[in-house]
């Protein structure tokens, strides 16, 4: 079965400075994978170059069959890539509701921007609850859930997640994870997230991606990378196992 998603051969530059190098990935339909790696591996730049927020030197990124690396980012949003950015990105000084609307901009979404809402507000009360709150007021962890429930306003296939766990409490880490779960089980949307904490990305992901340097040096089901030398021997005293 062809993959939903498929990156092949990447190579990734800031300018002269290359960041990736041949890097690649897949993702299924209604898949949880996870890119993992060191800090400075290439993570962030890898997903940002899904979204079309970076351009590739070289190599193929297909979604549902179509050759996408050269589409710019607001007609990848709506082919049904959604990108939840790192540190999640609100207008702070808009309300939840606001915030949330705005992920319906794309023409794919938009007709059907009332039926999206009603869905989110049944998966998450706190879209309703908090409707009339500004997004600053909010707790990080409940920032992360509206950061998400806009990237689903798109009404996506895919949905990318740059650090959703980070700097939040371990209840809000609990919440998010069965979040996830949820999305995946009750709208088949494949999810792709990058996490800093092995162990935790591992036990919530059905795979792994493991990059490092710049390059995807391991990659396979999430049980066999968390009993993986290879694995400890590149995380050190991050992983605990």
């Amino acid at each position: 079965m062809n993959p939903r998603l498929a990156c092949e051969a990447l190579d990734v530059a800031y300018g002269e400075f290359q960041v990736l190098w041949e890097a690649g990935l897949a993702v299924a339909a209604g898949e949880i994978v996870t890119v993992l790696g060191p800090n400075g591996a290439g993570k962030s730049t890898l997903v940002n170059t899904i979204s079309g927020l970076l351009s590739p030197r070289s190599g193929s990124i297909t979604f549902e069959g179509q050759r996408i690396e050269g589409m710019p980012a607001h007609r990848r949003a709506g082919v049904g890539i959604a990108h939840v950015l790192e540190r999640r990105r609100l207008f702070p000084f808009l309300t939840v509701h606001d915030n949330v609307l705005l992920g319906a901009h794309n023409a794919r979404a938009r007709p059907h921007r009332d039926e999206t809402l009603a869905r989110l507000e049944a998966l998450l009360p706190l879209l309703k609850t908090r409707r009339s709150q500004l997004a600053h007021t909010l707790s990080g962890g409940e920032q992360q859930m509206v950061a998400i429930a806009r990237g689903l306003m798109a009404r996506p296939k895919l949905l990318m997640i740059d650090e959703p766990f980070l700097g939040l409490a371990p209840r809000m880490v609990d919440e998010i994870g069965r979040l996830v779960r949820r999305i995946r089980d009750e709208h088949g949307i494949s999810v792709l997230f990058i996490e800093q904490n092995v162990e935790l990305s591992l036990r919530l992901a059905d795979r792994g991606v493991v990059l490092e340097s710049g390059r995807t040096v391991l990659s396979g089901p999430s049980a066999e990378l968390l009993r993986s030398a290879e694995v400890k021997r590149i995380f050190l005293g991050e992983f605990a196992g």
